[in-house]
């Protein structure tokens, strides 16, 4: 199908609104994407939905692929550079059939493809359509890492002298001038092979005997591979060169940033570096789009606080509060409201420290203290922009708490994040800040807390019955809340484990949602704020409101099987 049959057919089956379908048509004809990418990369529709509209105009039967069925021979079949730029993906081999995959069916050039790759097997050829993830999540499969890093690795013929300090500044040289040269593969496969893996960050660190590589997957530390020690410098350099970092400092930490098309797709990666008595260690964060920009049911914002979320979006003006630790999803959730928010008739300014993912249609800003430019200046700025919504990265010190509550009094929505332990805590924290009380009703909207927890694996999770002392837990956490969101569960409580399994790389664990508390303005806490707010009052009010705290958002998501009870205890905390 063409870009334009596609959006066609999204229009004709209102899976998008007619601004969401106009931006995307400009956005395709402006990067030259594939509509289908950029709906995947900015999650706007569901994969599978996506799929089945193209299946029935097709008319080609489509197929949800079973990774756990797609082994090493079956990969073998067709080649990882024709399933990459064919968009096809081996599903199964029956007997002298070949099962494949495709995104397109009626991509000719593809169809040439599998047949030269039937052709060449001897096999007959069968063909379902697949959809856009499922192909992403197929081409993961082929992971060359591990063999062409140890090919790179041998191609240097390394000497164990060749780690000594003088000879360091020579191997790095010769890092600059041979761009082809065996150590740039190594750094390349391991930047490839984090982002295939999902990692949020990708950690090169010096040891005393070997080098350390390890990726940062759903808030764990593993290690993906060791190399030898006298590469230390040499991969350390070829990151610094990519960054455009100063080679020959070692002595203090530098900050540096690149972008690169890896897996088909544009990903900024963020670069510190930190000296050690054993050489330089290296933190790359991975800012991949498509795994950073997600839609609120993504994130596990569901139910009654969704639709909270959503009132709270569409006043025209006021603040939305996010707050939690650092590592808890603020930003991403951020990110959210934000794409939620844009459209064509509305002028949005963020500042932010750093710039973490590009939104289009977002005029995007980092701040830069060092040379005076912080949230505060910033924001006095911002508004001169003729802004209609303003996101501030963070609301650190008293300056930045006024300026954002004077833009929120002024006729803008403004979202930032602020760090106390719960939602409750928002008010206190801005009138510790120095903001007068009264300005608070008319000023803030909503106040967001959230963690997060891991998911549990869909493929080895099961049922079991909880044991006494979780059995009152939930008691407790469920009792006070509305009919409609208990109903469904009945003592003895049941909850899920899951042991691990090969799907999962035996952790019991694929991926993060967060759990959230969501609390509004409302009279009955206008009153309080008058009166000189406490906690205990503030929490009072919250009770009132009906307000699922995280804990219980926590224990109901354990309750449907989506995370793990012990885990939402560990991180959350009653009310």
């Amino acid at each position: 199908m063409t870009n334009d049959q596609l959006l066609q057919a999204i229009q004709t089956a209102k899976l998008l609104p007619q601004d969401s379908i106009d931006r995307l048509r400009r956005e395709a004809s402006l990067s030259a994407k594939q509509v289908e990418s950029l709906i995947w990369e900015g999650h706007l529709i569901n994969d599978e939905a996506l799929a089945q509209l193209k299946s029935n105009v097709l008319r080609v039967p489509y197929r949800k692929v079973d990774l756990e069925t797609i082994d090493v021979e079956l990969l073998k079949l067709i080649p990882e550079e024709t399933v990459r730029a064919y968009g096809v993906a081996p599903l199964a081999k029956k007997d002298n059939t070949l099962i494949a995959g495709m995104v397109s069916p009626d991509d000719v050039k593809a169809q040439e493809a599998l047949k030269f790759v039937a052709h060449r097997t001897r096999l007959t050829l069968g063909i379902f359509l697949i959809s856009y993830g499922d192909w992403q999540k197929v081409l993961r499969k082929y992971s060359p890492y591990k063999t062409e890093i140890q090919e790179a690795v041998q191609a240097l013929h390394l000497r164990p002298e060749d780690a000594g300090g003088q000879r360091v500044v020579k191997l790095e040289e010769s890092v600059v001038r041979q761009e082809d040269a065996p150590v740039i593969r190594i750094v390349a496969n391991t930047i490839r092979e984090g982002v295939q893996a999902g990692a949020s960050d990708i950690h090169i660190e010096p040891q005393e005997n070997f080098l350390r590589v390890r990726f940062r997957i759903d808030g764990e530390l593993r290690e993906a591979a060791t190399l030898p020690k006298e590469l230390s410098a040499l991969v350390i350099s070829r990151v610094k060169v990519l960054s455009d970092l100063k080679i020959d400092e070692t002595r203090i930490p530098q900050d540096g940033r690149f972008r690169s098309r890896v897996l088909d797709r544009d990903i900024d990666f963020r670069v510190a570096t930190f000296p050690t008595p054993l050489g330089e260690k290296v933190a790359i964060r991975v800012l991949d789009p498509t795994t950073g920009l997600k839609k609120f049911e993504d994130l596990g914002l569901i139910g009654k606080n969704l639709e909270i979320v959503k009132e709270g979006l569409a006043k025209p003006y006021g603040m939305i509060l996010v707050t939690g630790p650092t590592g808890s999803g603020k930003t991403t959730s951020l990110y959210a409201m934000l794409q939620m928010l844009n459209r064509d008739g509305v002028n949005i300014v963020s500042l932010e420290d750093p710039v973490e993912y590009f939104v289009p249609g977002v005029n995007q800003s980092q701040v830069r203290p060092e040379i005076g430019y912080d949230f505060a200046s910033g924001l006095r700025q911002i508004l001169r922009q003729d802004p209609d919504i303003v996101m501030v990265g963070e609301i650190r010190d008293a300056e930045t708490a006024g300026l954002a509550v004077n833009a929120a009094l002024t006729g803008h929505i403004v979202l930032s994040t602020l760090h106390t332990n719960n939602s409750a805590g928002v008010i206190p924290r801005l009138i510790d800040m120095k903001v007068e009380p009264f300005l608070l009703p008319s000023a803030v909207n909503l106040m967001l807390a959230q963690r997060l927890v891991s998911m549990l694996c869909p493929s080895c999770k099961s049922q079991e019955e909880a044991s006494p002392a979780m059995q009152d837990l939930i008691k407790k956490s469920l009792a006070g809340l509305p009919q409609e969101l208990t109903s469904g569960f009945k003592s003895p409580y049941k909850v899920y484990r899951a042991p691990g399994c090969d799907a999962c790389h035996s952790k019991g664990v694929s991926g993060r949602m967060a759990v959230f508390e969501v609390f509004h303005m409302t009279p009955g806490l206008e009153e309080i704020i008058a009166q000189g707010p406490t906690l205990q009052k503030i929490l009072a009010e919250a009770k009132k409101q009906g307000m699922i705290t995280m804990r219980q958002d926590g224990v109901l998501k354990a309750l449907q099987g989506l995370v793990s009870l012990e885990e939402v205890v560990g991180e959350t905390e009653e009310a």
